[in-house]
Order: structure tokens, then sequence, then C-alpha cells
């Protein structure tokens, strides 16, 4: 008798049949994620430097918009690098 996680396992499946990479895909997809690594620590280092004088010089409103704005870039950068990643993902499997 299968279980409830085998039966769940094999819908899914039937859904969305997996398949495996090639070492290609996987260098492409790794590529993907190097260059937006790159760009996310490239804007962590601008902006927390930014962050850093505001909080020296006393403006904490301008530290605190600086933060909102590291914490929005990161995200937005974060979705786009899922994004593309499933694009390229999509284009192996058609």
């Amino acid at each position: 008798m299968k279980s409830a996680y085998e039966l769940a396992m094999e819908r899914l499946e039937k859904k969305a049949p997996s398949f495996a990479l090639t070492d290609e895909q996987k260098q492409q997809i790794a590529e993907i994620d190097s260059t937006f690594k790159a760009r996310i620590a490239e804007r962590e280092l601008f902006l927390k430097d930014q962050i850093d004088k505001a909080r020296e010089t006393g403006n904490l409103e301008e530290a605190d918009s600086l933060q909102k704005q590291l914490t929005l870039d990161l995200r937005r950068l974060q979705e786009d690098a899922a994004a593309k990643k499933e694009k390229l993902r999509a284009s192996f499997s058609a």
C-alpha cells in the first residue's frame, strides 16, 4: 500500500514530469546564479556604505530610506534571477 506522499508524488509527476539536466544546462543556470550574486553583492556594498554614512552624520531617516531601498532592490534582483532561471528551465523541457 502506498503512502500519501508516494501518491502525491505520482500525481505531481503526471502533471509536470521531471527530467535530468545536462551539464551544459546546469552551467547555464550556474551562470545566472553567479551573475545575480555579483549584482546583489555590488548593490549591498554600495547601499550599505551609503547607510553607514547617513548614520554617521545622524541622518536616521535617510538611513532608514536607504535600508528599505536595499531590501526592495535585493528582492527584485532575487525575483529577476528566479524568473530567468525558470524561463531557462522551461526552454529545456520544450
